[in-house]
């Protein structure tokens, strides 16, 4: 990166959510110092990001272009351990390693090290990952500090060195292609879950009548 573009990289939230419709805060930043971007386009950054980019830019401040999103409190991903089949897609899907499994065990997320990025959402076969408000009432910036955002820089660069990135960032991986689950196949994951919890609980001692 040149001197502007990581300037404006270190300004930005590091959520790495690609709402801004480049893979990363990288690419963003990098897009808006050779003006292929606007300023605007950040929704985790808010009001106040659009402001630091302005600054340094010397672009004029707008308004958060809605295309892109809209400014919110800060989110966290929850799984719902009952329905989670272990499949393993979040894994990947996650750019800062926040979430802790094994195939076809269930999976959890760490709160510290999620960035509310959602990209963890689309790809659950069986829908068992939700969004919490982290920050009520606190949006943008004021729901995120410079501490969490350097802290999910350095989860981002980790999760690079060990995780395949290209299906995230929009590439074609030379080896087999993964196709989406269909509805059948999602139905038929939620069946097959739902049958090993109710095998799980026939196998359990029964607590003798007092």
């Amino acid at each position: 990166m040149n001197g502007l573009a990581a300037r404006i990289h270190d300004a930005l939230p590091q959520t790495q959510c690609t709402r801004c419709g480049y893979p990363d805060c990288e690419g963003y930043a990098q897009a808006v110092a050779s003006a292929e971007a606007e300023i605007n386009q950040c929704p985790p950054g808010g009001a106040e990001g659009v402001e630091r980019l302005a600054r340094l830019t010397g672009r004029p401040v707008q308004a958060l272009d809605p295309a892109f999103g809209t400014e919110g409190p800060r989110r966290l991903a929850v799984i719902d351990e009952a329905w989670c089949i272990g499949c393993t897609l979040c894994l990947d899907a996650c750019p800062t390693d926040a979430i802790l499994g094994i195939n076809k065990r269930m999976h959890t997320v760490i709160d510290a090290h999620c960035t509310g990025c959602e990209l963890c959402i689309p790809v659950c076969p069986v829908d068992c990952i939700s969004l919490e408000d982290a920050t009520p009432g606190r949006t943008g910036w004021q729901a995120w500090s410079p501490a969490q955002a350097a802290h999910a820089r350095a989860r981002y660069a980790l999760h690079g060195q060990h995780r395949p990135t290209d299906a995230r960032q929009g590439k074609k991986r030379p080896e087999v292609e993964v196709a989406a689950p269909s509805a059948e196949a999602r139905k038929r994951s939620v069946v097959e879950a739902a049958l090993a919890r109710a095998r799980a609980a026939s196998q359990r001692p029964s607590t003798p009548k007092p």
